[in-house]
């Protein structure tokens, strides 16, 4: 018997298993956007859709009063205290809370609590567990999470990157994707015409996507492409010291910085876009590359974490090591110079991501949420 079945071996089958008609969701809502906020986010509207009804309890809510969020030292207060009370609040409403968790000090303040809290109220709890950086994060705290986990009837990861991450440490969790929308990430109709190469970055400037690497390939690429152009969209706090390096690299003029770009606008950047790159020194399961196969641009990422369960190299996408510029340069100049080979990776990733349509995960969703109801208080073996 595998992992994700083991998870649910002591619970009834889904068909014998009631209905689930009301959750509680908790995680964060954009701004900023981000991967876990754009998926809450959609899910709840997803599953409102469906017939559910959908308590959102927000864990980056605005602070109120709003000075409070400007002083250090009491703006925690100010956050957690409303945050327990509407948890609280919503585990004597629910049926079943779902919690958006992730690593670091995100699991401690806010994953950890929202369990806790439903325990305490009898509610059984999904933890949907998400973030590239999981593995270290279980080396340093596995031990603080065991009395949480045990307390939830599932563990829900969105790749089989963080299942065997978390089997690593005897953890078993059961395999729930990303959603992505397929009708709103779609490629246009008309074949793309071929013309100055148009690449995209869609990662938030921090040093954890290595966007500085993705500028130095770009400086090789446009010693054949002089007119290839390369489009950064995201915000952070390096922002200035990349348009620095762009300015040293000598393509600045050639580099277009969006900052903070709306989920509503992102669909028409990647349909602008011959390929996307996708620098990370570390991730999971990232929305980019999905949203960008749908969107019938090419793909060209590090082979970090769990990029490479999501896509399949010189299949459905092209991989290179991490941190290594030149690589990631040679992967696109191959790209431009063999149509034939992007035209399939193109075809390819395109089919590849049907498996993330709502129409797909809707039923592992609710047979988790199903299973979880019936477990009659929650608890994981």
């Amino acid at each position: 018997m595998n992992a994700p079945q083991q998870a649910f071996a002591a619970v009834p089958r889904a068909e014998e298993a009631p209905e689930v008609q009301r959750i509680a969701l908790v995680g964060p809502l954009p701004p900023p956007s981000g991967g876990m906020a754009n998926q809450a986010l959609q899910l709840a509207g997803l599953l409102r859709e469906a017939g559910i009804a959908v308590d959102f309890v927000q864990t980056n809510a605005p602070y109120r009063p709003a000075w409070a969020g400007k002083v250090r030292g009491v703006r925690a207060l100010f956050r957690m205290l409303p945050y327990v009370a509407n948890l609280w609040r919503a585990a004597g409403r629910v049926q079943v809370f779902h919690v958006m968790a992730n690593s670091g000090w995100s699991w401690h303040l806010f994953a950890a609590p929202a369990i806790w809290i439903a325990h305490l109220r009898g509610t059984p709890v999904v933890v949907n567990y998400r973030g590239g950086e999981a593995a270290n994060f279980l080396k340093q705290a596995a031990a603080w999470m065991r009395p949480s986990l045990r307390r939830c009837a599932a563990l829900a990861v969105p790749s089989g990157f963080l299942a065997h991450v978390f089997g690593q440490h005897g953890i078993d969790s059961v395999v729930v994707p990303n959603i992505v929308n397929l009708e709103r990430f779609a490629a246009d109709a008309a074949p793309r015409a071929r013309g100055a190469l148009r690449l995209l970055v869609a990662r938030n400037l921090e040093d954890i996507y290595d966007n500085a690497s993705a500028l130095r390939a770009f400086a090789v690429i446009r010693q054949t492409h002089p007119e290839a152009t390369l489009t950064v969209a995201g915000s952070g706090p390096l922002r200035g010291e990349l348009e620095q390096l762009a300015q040293g690299l000598g393509v600045a003029h050639a580099v277009r910085f969006t900052g903070r770009v709306d989920t509503a606008d992102m669909p028409g950047l990647y349909r602008n876009a011959d390929i996307m790159l996708n620098p990370s020194l570390v991730d999971n399961m990232p929305n980019s590359v999905l949203e960008a196969l749908a969107s019938g641009a090419l793909v060209v990422s590090t082979n970090v974490g769990g990029v490479p369960y999501v896509v399949e190299d010189g299949k459905t996408a092209l991989l290179v090591p991490p941190a290594n510029p030149a690589a990631m340069a040679q992967a696109v100049l191959r790209l431009a110079e063999q149509p034939a080979l992007a035209e399939a990776l193109r075809s390819a990733g395109r089919a590849s991501v049907a498996q993330y349509d709502w129409s797909s995960v809707k039923p592992r969703l609710l047979d988790v949420y199903r299973q979880a109801l019936a477990s009659k208080g929650g608890r994981r073996p």
